[in-house]
């Protein structure tokens, strides 16, 4: 790999992007730590990726909106680990009122609008790259 050291890059769009993804995720319909599971992989992966990438944002963000997808059709796989996260693993909940809010919002929406104002909203994608994005 890169005898351990992460590239600046992909430190700085880390740091720049992980809290974005996990809301991303959350939107999505993943809960708070399988968001951000899939935020490791998808840093993970880009670190292993040799060459530069043209826009690393949003390479950055597809790969993690694909890993997300993937994850929610192992449907099975998943409502097991969900049941066993509820009974042991889930934190309390420490969000404030202004996050508790927006959550709450966010999921009387269709998971299509919930989508679209996430990478809008928080990612700053133009309506024209959320349709590439989305592939509508």
């Amino acid at each position: 790999m890169n005898n351990g050291q992460t590239p600046a890059w992909c430190e700085k769009l880390y740091h720049s992007k992980a809290t974005e993804l996990v809301l991303y995720g959350r939107a999505l319909g993943l809960s708070h730590a399988e968001a951000e599971d899939i935020v490791q992989e998808t840093f993970l992966r880009l670190i292993q990726m040799s060459g530069s990438l043209e826009r690393p944002e949003h390479y950055c963000v597809r790969s993690f909106r694909n890993k997300a997808l993937n994850h929610k059709r192992k449907l099975w796989r998943r409502v097991t680990r969900e049941y066993e996260s509820s009974r042991w693993f889930e934190r309390a909940s420490d969000e404030s009122a202004n996050e508790s809010a927006a959550m709450r919002c966010l999921s009387e929406l269709a998971l299509p609008q919930r989508e679209v104002i996430v990478l809008k909203l928080w990612h700053d994608y133009t309506f024209e790259e959320i349709g590439k994005l989305l592939e509508v």
